[in-house]
């Protein structure tokens, strides 16, 4: 399948509570990427695992690079399946036949930078059966300057919309039309229901979470993508040169393959604390439950088995 490359760009460029700026730009398509890969199908194995009417929920100890230093924190991945409408792009409620079922992962990053407080929150949305890119892929941060939402919509037609509603001035755009390329947000799960993940040099989406936290544009950047099996896990790593960043994702080799965790090194800080950092998220425990119907009291004992 042949994807097409470039966009309208989207940068986010918050320094500071008070140092906003954003730009929309367009750029031609660089034919040197291969763009050939098919990630393949979901298999019965997949099914029989998948759905079961419970979530699998991986808590994460976090070690995350902001502001040139290493704050400690959690992660939490959440995976679950879900019938979603791709007319609507929400959790859909009602039966339709443009429906389609989904896997979908909420991933949560919460850490402290000194008195105040980071939570990230990035929702994607896999068709469970085929498919190269989500339907619909959203982020949010928080922290005490303010918060800002981003969201990519995938409406089939070889375009994404991207919008952003934010707190910083200058930072809220309506809906967006760029082309559709590979998004470092899929790749998650993607390791987890499809047969061929892509390697190579490819166009890759940087994930909306780095995108904030690296104040890098939104767009498909150059990504050499390998893995290499080693004991029971396989380390599969995107490398992306002009971003002087790579990602390292550790995940079982043996069915469901599930993530045992990750390694992202960036340069963070600013000034004279600009260094290379290595942010490190290590598995601390997982169980598999409808977490949707625990919300007693009683209920906390498994935050407790999460180590949360």
């Amino acid at each position: 399948m042949k994807h097409a490359l470039i966009i309208g760009s989207l940068s986010f460029l918050v320094l500071s509570c008070s140092e906003t700026a954003m730009n929309i730009a367009a750029e031609a398509p660089d034919n040197q990427y291969d763009l050939s890969f098919k990630t393949g199908n979901s298999s019965q194995e997949d099914a029989d695992y998948w759905y079961h009417s419970k979530a699998e929920i991986t808590s994460y100890k976090l070690q995350q690079a902001r502001y040139g230093e290493i704050h400690e924190g959690t992660a939490t991945f959440v995976f679950v399946t879900e019938p979603f409408s791709t007319t609507n792009f929400v959790k859909a409620d009602t039966p339709n036949k443009s429906n389609v079922s989904v896997l979908k992962l909420n991933q949560t990053r919460k850490f402290n930078t000194g008195i105040y407080p980071y939570s990230i929150m990035t929702s994607t949305f896999l068709p469970f059966k085929e498919g190269d890119y989500s339907i619909k892929v959203s982020s949010s941060s928080q922290e005490w300057c303010g918060h800002t939402y981003m969201e990519v919509q995938n409406p089939q037609n070889g375009h994404f919309g991207v919008k952003v509603d934010s707190y910083f001035e200058g930072e809220t755009f309506e809906m967006t039309k760029s082309v559709a390329a590979l998004m470092e947000d899929d790749i998650w799960t993607i390791i987890r229901l499809r047969e061929n993940p892509p390697t190579g040099r490819v166009s890759m989406y940087p994930s909306l979470a780095a995108t904030r936290l690296l104040h890098i544009e939104y767009k498909p950047y150059s990504c050499n993508i390998s893995m290499k099996d080693e004991g029971t896990s396989t380390f599969y790593t995107l490398e992306y040169p002009g971003l002087d960043r790579t990602l390292t994702i550790e995940f079982e080799q043996a069915h469901p393959h599930k993530i045992v965790g990750w390694i992202e090194i960036n340069y963070s800080g600013y000034g004279g604390k600009r260094k290379l950092l290595t942010t490190t998220a290590t598995r601390m425990n997982s169980i598999n439950t409808d977490y949707w119907n625990r919300n007693s009291v009683a209920d906390s004992t498994y935050r407790k088995e999460l180590n949360l």
